[in-house]
Protein backbone atom coordinates (compact mmCIF):
# COMPACT_ATOMS: atom_id res chain seq x y z
CA UNK A 1 0.00 0.00 0.00
CA UNK A 2 1.34 3.51 -1.04
CA UNK A 3 1.02 6.07 2.07
CA UNK A 4 1.55 9.43 1.76
CA UNK A 5 2.81 11.10 5.25
CA UNK A 6 3.15 15.22 6.22
CA UNK A 7 4.83 16.47 8.82
CA UNK A 8 8.87 15.75 7.93
CA UNK A 9 10.91 18.48 10.48
CA UNK A 10 12.44 16.17 13.30
CA UNK A 11 14.51 19.06 15.15
CA UNK A 12 13.58 20.06 18.89
CA UNK A 13 10.01 21.00 17.37
CA UNK A 14 9.39 17.90 16.19
CA UNK A 15 6.52 17.03 13.52
CA UNK A 16 4.98 13.46 13.88
CA UNK A 17 5.63 12.68 10.85
CA UNK A 18 8.84 10.64 11.23
CA UNK A 19 7.11 8.54 14.11
CA UNK A 20 4.10 7.65 12.13
CA UNK A 21 6.15 6.43 8.64
CA UNK A 22 8.49 4.21 11.64
CA UNK A 23 5.26 2.75 12.89
CA UNK A 24 4.32 2.10 9.40
CA UNK A 25 7.54 0.07 7.91
CA UNK A 26 6.83 -2.28 5.68
CA UNK A 27 4.21 0.07 3.52
CA UNK A 28 5.19 1.82 0.79
CA UNK A 29 5.99 5.18 2.07
CA UNK A 30 5.98 9.01 0.54
CA UNK A 31 7.13 11.89 2.41
CA UNK A 32 4.84 15.04 1.79
CA UNK A 33 7.21 18.10 2.71
CA UNK A 34 7.12 21.93 2.88
CA UNK A 35 10.42 22.55 3.21
CA UNK A 36 13.46 21.68 2.03
CA UNK A 37 15.57 21.65 5.30
CA UNK A 38 12.47 19.15 7.20
CA UNK A 39 15.22 16.53 8.63
CA UNK A 40 13.23 13.22 7.27
CA UNK A 41 13.49 14.03 3.91
CA UNK A 42 16.79 13.13 3.63
CA UNK A 43 15.90 9.51 5.69
CA UNK A 44 15.76 6.42 3.57
CA UNK A 45 12.41 5.21 5.69
CA UNK A 46 10.42 7.21 2.84
CA UNK A 47 10.86 5.85 -0.91
CA UNK A 48 10.25 9.08 -2.14
CA UNK A 49 9.87 12.74 -0.63
CA UNK A 50 8.02 15.77 -2.52
CA UNK A 51 7.32 19.37 -1.77
CA UNK A 52 4.04 20.32 -1.65
CA UNK A 53 2.07 23.38 -2.04
CA UNK A 54 1.39 25.56 1.28
CA UNK A 55 -2.41 24.84 2.14
CA UNK A 56 -3.04 28.54 2.21
CA UNK A 57 -3.01 28.12 -1.79
CA UNK A 58 -6.34 26.22 -1.71
CA UNK A 59 -7.50 22.61 -3.17
CA UNK A 60 -6.84 23.43 -6.41
CA UNK A 61 -3.31 23.19 -5.97
CA UNK A 62 -3.76 20.59 -3.73
CA UNK A 63 -5.10 18.79 -6.22
CA UNK A 64 -2.89 19.66 -9.47
CA UNK A 65 -0.10 18.55 -7.37
CA UNK A 66 -1.24 14.86 -6.38
CA UNK A 67 -2.12 14.44 -9.48
CA UNK A 68 1.51 15.31 -11.05
CA UNK A 69 2.74 13.26 -8.13
CA UNK A 70 0.80 10.18 -9.45
CA UNK A 71 1.74 10.59 -12.69
CA UNK A 72 5.55 9.69 -11.81
CA UNK A 73 4.50 7.74 -8.53
CA UNK A 74 1.79 5.96 -9.62
CA UNK A 75 -1.37 5.67 -7.40
CA UNK A 76 -1.20 7.01 -3.85
CA UNK A 77 -3.28 5.12 -1.57
CA UNK A 78 -3.91 6.65 1.72
CA UNK A 79 -2.98 10.42 3.08
CA UNK A 80 -1.95 10.81 6.51
CA UNK A 81 -1.92 14.40 7.06
CA UNK A 82 0.51 15.20 10.43
CA UNK A 83 0.06 19.40 10.79
CA UNK A 84 -2.59 21.67 12.26
CA UNK A 85 -2.03 24.11 9.80
CA UNK A 86 -3.03 21.82 6.55
CA UNK A 87 -5.87 19.50 8.18
CA UNK A 88 -8.78 22.34 7.72
CA UNK A 89 -8.06 22.01 4.01
CA UNK A 90 -8.40 18.30 3.62
CA UNK A 91 -10.61 18.06 6.13
CA UNK A 92 -12.91 19.99 4.38
CA UNK A 93 -12.27 18.51 0.74
CA UNK A 94 -12.25 15.02 1.92
CA UNK A 95 -14.42 13.94 -0.36
CA UNK A 96 -13.02 15.38 -3.58
CA UNK A 97 -9.80 13.66 -2.43
CA UNK A 98 -11.62 10.39 -2.31
CA UNK A 99 -13.28 10.79 -5.61
CA UNK A 100 -9.67 10.98 -6.84
CA UNK A 101 -9.05 7.61 -5.66
CA UNK A 102 -7.05 9.05 -2.36
CA UNK A 103 -8.19 8.00 0.88
CA UNK A 104 -8.21 9.74 4.28
CA UNK A 105 -9.48 8.83 8.09
CA UNK A 106 -10.33 12.41 9.00
CA UNK A 107 -13.03 13.78 11.55
CA UNK A 108 -15.98 16.08 10.02
CA UNK A 109 -15.13 19.69 9.77
CA UNK A 110 -17.77 20.38 12.64
CA UNK A 111 -16.06 18.00 15.37
CA UNK A 112 -12.60 19.52 14.13
CA UNK A 113 -13.84 23.01 14.79
CA UNK A 114 -15.51 21.65 18.41
CA UNK A 115 -12.06 21.13 19.93
CA UNK A 116 -10.18 24.95 18.32
CA UNK A 117 -8.20 26.33 21.73
CA UNK A 118 -10.76 29.05 21.16
CA UNK A 119 -14.08 27.03 21.74
CA UNK A 120 -12.49 24.24 23.50
CA UNK A 121 -13.88 25.62 27.33
CA UNK A 122 -17.22 25.24 25.52
CA UNK A 123 -16.95 21.49 24.92
CA UNK A 124 -14.88 20.93 28.48
CA UNK A 125 -17.92 22.16 29.93
CA UNK A 126 -20.11 19.66 28.22
CA UNK A 127 -17.58 16.88 28.92
CA UNK A 128 -17.45 17.77 32.63
CA UNK A 129 -14.05 18.82 32.37
CA UNK A 130 -12.32 21.13 34.20
CA UNK A 131 -10.50 24.18 31.59
CA UNK A 132 -8.17 27.07 32.55
CA UNK A 133 -9.89 30.18 32.19
CA UNK A 134 -8.89 31.39 28.69
CA UNK A 135 -9.06 35.00 27.01
CA UNK A 136 -9.48 35.49 23.36
CA UNK A 137 -7.30 38.41 21.97
CA UNK A 138 -6.32 40.54 19.08
CA UNK A 139 -4.97 43.31 21.05
CA UNK A 140 -2.27 44.41 23.76
CA UNK A 141 -5.15 46.90 25.13
CA UNK A 142 -6.99 43.65 25.97
CA UNK A 143 -4.27 42.22 27.67
CA UNK A 144 -3.92 45.49 30.06
CA UNK A 145 -7.58 45.80 30.64
CA UNK A 146 -7.48 41.88 31.71
CA UNK A 147 -4.95 42.52 34.37
CA UNK A 148 -6.26 46.08 35.64
CA UNK A 149 -9.56 44.38 35.92
CA UNK A 150 -8.10 41.24 37.49
CA UNK A 151 -9.40 38.76 35.61
CA UNK A 152 -6.16 37.51 34.80
CA UNK A 153 -3.14 37.54 36.79
CA UNK A 154 0.94 36.47 36.25
CA UNK A 155 1.93 33.95 35.25
CA UNK A 156 -0.49 33.26 32.10
CA UNK A 157 0.07 31.62 29.31
CA UNK A 158 0.12 33.27 25.60
CA UNK A 159 -0.97 31.12 22.87
CA UNK A 160 -1.70 30.66 19.44
CA UNK A 161 -5.16 28.93 18.09
CA UNK A 162 -2.84 26.57 16.07
CA UNK A 163 0.62 26.40 17.51
CA UNK A 164 3.00 28.24 20.09
CA UNK A 165 2.11 28.59 23.66
CA UNK A 166 4.55 30.69 26.18
CA UNK A 167 4.84 31.40 29.96
CA UNK A 168 4.65 35.33 30.63
CA UNK A 169 5.60 36.06 34.33
CA UNK A 170 5.16 40.45 33.58
CA UNK A 171 3.50 42.16 30.99
CA UNK A 172 6.90 42.84 29.01
CA UNK A 173 6.81 39.08 28.29
CA UNK A 174 2.97 39.21 27.34
CA UNK A 175 3.58 41.85 24.71
CA UNK A 176 6.62 39.65 23.41
CA UNK A 177 5.21 36.96 23.32
CA UNK A 178 1.67 38.59 21.38
CA UNK A 179 3.96 40.17 18.72
CA UNK A 180 5.79 36.62 18.16
CA UNK A 181 2.93 34.15 17.78
CA UNK A 182 0.74 37.08 15.93
CA UNK A 183 3.59 37.75 13.61
CA UNK A 184 3.55 34.46 12.70
CA UNK A 185 0.40 32.90 12.83
CA UNK A 186 -2.15 35.43 13.16
CA UNK A 187 -4.86 36.56 15.31
CA UNK A 188 -6.52 35.23 17.80
CA UNK A 189 -4.52 35.42 20.74
CA UNK A 190 -5.23 33.12 23.48
CA UNK A 191 -4.10 34.27 27.19
CA UNK A 192 -4.82 30.72 29.57
CA UNK A 193 -4.40 30.90 33.33
CA UNK A 194 -1.70 28.60 34.54
CA UNK A 195 -2.52 25.53 36.20
CA UNK A 196 -0.38 23.36 38.50
CA UNK A 197 0.44 20.05 38.26
CA UNK A 198 1.98 17.17 36.24
CA UNK A 199 1.40 17.50 32.06
CA UNK A 200 -0.67 14.04 31.21
CA UNK A 201 -1.02 13.45 27.64
CA UNK A 202 -3.05 10.63 25.87
CA UNK A 203 -2.60 9.47 21.90
CA UNK A 204 -6.06 7.90 20.72
CA UNK A 205 -7.93 7.07 17.87
CA UNK A 206 -11.66 7.26 17.05
CA UNK A 207 -13.62 5.35 14.57
CA UNK A 208 -15.78 8.04 13.62
CA UNK A 209 -18.48 6.57 15.15
CA UNK A 210 -17.97 7.12 18.65
CA UNK A 211 -15.73 4.28 19.41
CA UNK A 212 -12.11 5.00 21.22
CA UNK A 213 -10.18 2.27 19.27
CA UNK A 214 -6.71 2.49 20.66
CA UNK A 215 -5.26 4.79 23.28
CA UNK A 216 -2.07 4.89 25.12
CA UNK A 217 -1.59 7.41 28.11
CA UNK A 218 1.92 9.33 29.42
CA UNK A 219 3.31 11.75 31.75
CA UNK A 220 6.19 13.74 30.40
CA UNK A 221 9.05 13.32 32.40
CA UNK A 222 11.74 16.04 30.62
CA UNK A 223 10.81 18.66 27.73
CA UNK A 224 12.56 20.93 25.51
CA UNK A 225 11.58 24.40 26.04
CA UNK A 226 8.83 24.62 23.42
CA UNK A 227 7.26 21.96 26.01
CA UNK A 228 8.10 19.40 23.65
CA UNK A 229 8.38 15.61 25.54
CA UNK A 230 11.59 14.58 25.56
CA UNK A 231 10.89 12.09 27.76
CA UNK A 232 8.55 10.57 29.21
CA UNK A 233 6.64 7.18 31.01
CA UNK A 234 3.52 5.67 30.19
CA UNK A 235 0.92 5.66 32.89
CA UNK A 236 -2.61 4.24 33.99
CA UNK A 237 -5.15 6.89 34.43
CA UNK A 238 -8.59 6.22 34.20
CA UNK A 239 -9.86 9.84 34.28
CA UNK A 240 -7.71 10.40 31.13
CA UNK A 241 -8.72 7.23 29.66
CA UNK A 242 -12.78 8.26 30.52
CA UNK A 243 -12.56 12.30 28.81
CA UNK A 244 -10.93 10.30 25.76
CA UNK A 245 -13.91 7.85 25.26
CA UNK A 246 -16.53 10.69 26.50
CA UNK A 247 -14.50 13.35 23.55
CA UNK A 248 -14.72 10.66 21.03
CA UNK A 249 -18.44 9.61 21.76
CA UNK A 250 -19.57 12.90 22.24
CA UNK A 251 -17.86 13.96 18.69
CA UNK A 252 -17.78 10.83 16.80
CA UNK A 253 -14.44 11.73 16.11
CA UNK A 254 -12.64 9.90 13.54
CA UNK A 255 -8.84 9.88 13.28
CA UNK A 256 -5.98 10.99 16.01
CA UNK A 257 -6.19 13.06 18.74
CA UNK A 258 -4.27 13.79 21.20
CA UNK A 259 -5.19 14.97 24.65
CA UNK A 260 -3.02 17.42 26.58
CA UNK A 261 -3.72 17.59 30.23
CA UNK A 262 -2.35 18.89 33.90
CA UNK A 263 -3.31 17.05 36.75
CA UNK A 264 -2.50 17.65 40.40
CA UNK A 265 -3.14 13.99 41.34
CA UNK A 266 -6.62 14.49 41.91
CA UNK A 267 -7.87 16.59 38.84
CA UNK A 268 -7.51 17.09 35.63
CA UNK A 269 -7.63 20.19 33.62
CA UNK A 270 -7.77 20.16 30.16
CA UNK A 271 -5.51 22.10 28.10
CA UNK A 272 -5.71 21.18 24.65
CA UNK A 273 -6.92 18.21 22.85
CA UNK A 274 -4.74 18.23 18.81
CA UNK A 275 -6.56 16.66 16.40
CA UNK A 276 -3.34 13.92 14.65
CA UNK A 277 -0.79 11.84 16.28
CA UNK A 278 1.66 13.76 18.56
CA UNK A 279 5.30 13.60 17.67
CA UNK A 280 5.70 10.71 19.99
CA UNK A 281 3.47 8.67 18.39
CA UNK A 282 5.69 5.59 18.14
CA UNK A 283 6.21 5.71 21.32
CA UNK A 284 2.44 4.32 21.40
CA UNK A 285 3.23 1.49 18.88
CA UNK A 286 6.40 0.71 20.59
CA UNK A 287 4.47 -0.48 23.94
CA UNK A 288 2.02 -2.26 21.91
CA UNK A 289 -0.85 0.02 20.18
CA UNK A 290 -0.02 0.45 16.96
CA UNK A 291 -2.46 3.59 16.13
CA UNK A 292 -1.11 4.59 12.50
CA UNK A 293 -1.71 0.86 11.49
CA UNK A 294 -4.92 0.79 12.92
CA UNK A 295 -5.70 4.12 11.27
CA UNK A 296 -4.61 2.68 8.05
CA UNK A 297 -6.86 -0.42 8.46
CA UNK A 298 -10.03 1.67 9.27
CA UNK A 299 -9.66 3.82 6.43
CA UNK A 300 -9.37 0.43 4.09
CA UNK A 301 -12.93 -0.26 6.07
CA UNK A 302 -11.64 -3.26 7.94
CA UNK A 303 -12.46 -3.89 11.05
CA UNK A 304 -10.30 -3.03 13.95
CA UNK A 305 -9.91 -4.49 17.68
CA UNK A 306 -10.00 -2.33 20.28
CA UNK A 307 -6.66 -2.04 21.94
CA UNK A 308 -6.13 0.20 25.51
CA UNK A 309 -3.64 -2.50 26.56
CA UNK A 310 -0.06 -1.16 27.42
CA UNK A 311 2.36 -1.66 30.04
CA UNK A 312 2.79 0.56 32.81
CA UNK A 313 6.14 2.19 33.83
CA UNK A 314 7.50 1.81 30.30
CA UNK A 315 10.02 4.99 29.53
CA UNK A 316 10.36 6.70 26.20
CA UNK A 317 13.52 9.14 25.66
CA UNK A 318 13.82 11.10 22.30
CA UNK A 319 17.52 11.61 21.29
CA UNK A 320 19.41 13.34 18.44
CA UNK A 321 21.12 11.73 15.63
CA UNK A 322 22.85 13.10 12.77
CA UNK A 323 22.73 12.05 8.66
CA UNK A 324 25.21 12.99 6.20
CA UNK A 325 23.72 13.08 2.38
CA UNK A 326 25.24 14.42 -0.54
CA UNK A 327 24.44 17.77 -1.42
CA UNK A 328 22.99 17.23 -4.04
CA UNK A 329 20.16 15.54 -2.74
CA UNK A 330 19.35 18.86 -1.60
CA UNK A 331 19.93 20.76 -4.68
CA UNK A 332 17.46 18.20 -6.27
CA UNK A 333 14.59 18.75 -3.76
CA UNK A 334 15.32 22.44 -4.38
CA UNK A 335 14.82 22.69 -8.17
CA UNK A 336 12.93 19.45 -9.03
CA UNK A 337 10.32 19.49 -5.94
CA UNK A 338 11.12 15.95 -5.28
CA UNK A 339 13.85 13.64 -4.40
Amino acid sequence: MKIAISGLNATDNPAPGLGVAKSLKGNELVGFSYDVNEPANYLEIFNKKYLMPFPTLGIEELKNRLKDIEQKEGKIDLIIPCLDAELPLYIKYQDELDKMGVKTFLPTLESFELRNKNKLAKLSEELNLNYPKTYEISSIKEITDLLREEKLKFPFMVKGNYYKAYKATNLEEAIEHFYTISNEWGFPILLQEMVVGEEINLVGLGDGEGNLVGAVSIKKLTTTSLGKIWSGITIQNEKLLQTAKDFVKATKWKGPFELECMSDGEVVNMIEINPRFPAWVYFATEVGVNLPQMLVKLANGEKVEQNLNFENGKMYVRFTDEVVVDFKEFMNLMSKKEL
